[in-house]
């Protein structure tokens, strides 16, 4: 179970195994604080790789919405290990 994180909802929960992209921005802070482990940024710092320690499955962080101030609302998509690879470079040393 994840560490309890202040000012969350109680019914905040770990990813679900049929979920594989997540755009609610308090849960995906809440994830980002409490229950996802960082591995690495990519090249250009606006995306940032997590692992599920409950599953290992590996989650990309992102601002899909370039043309709002900041990248726009985040977003949480599990992606393939495959992928991931192909980004984060740094993952295949």
């Amino acid at each position: 179970m994840a560490p309890a994180v202040t000012g969350y909802s109680h019914r905040m929960k770990p990813p679900q195994p049929n979920e594989t992209e997540l755009e609610d921005s308090q849960r995906i802070r809440w994830l980002i604080d409490a229950h996802l482990v960082r591995v690495t940024t990519d090249a250009s710092g606006w995306r940032v790789l997590y692992r599920d320690p409950s599953d290992d499955r590996l989650w990309e962080l992102s601002y899909p919405r370039s043309e709002m101030h900041g990248g726009g609302p985040p977003k949480l998509t599990c992606i393939p290990r495959q992928q991931a690879e192909a980004v984060y470079k740094e993952l295949t040393k």
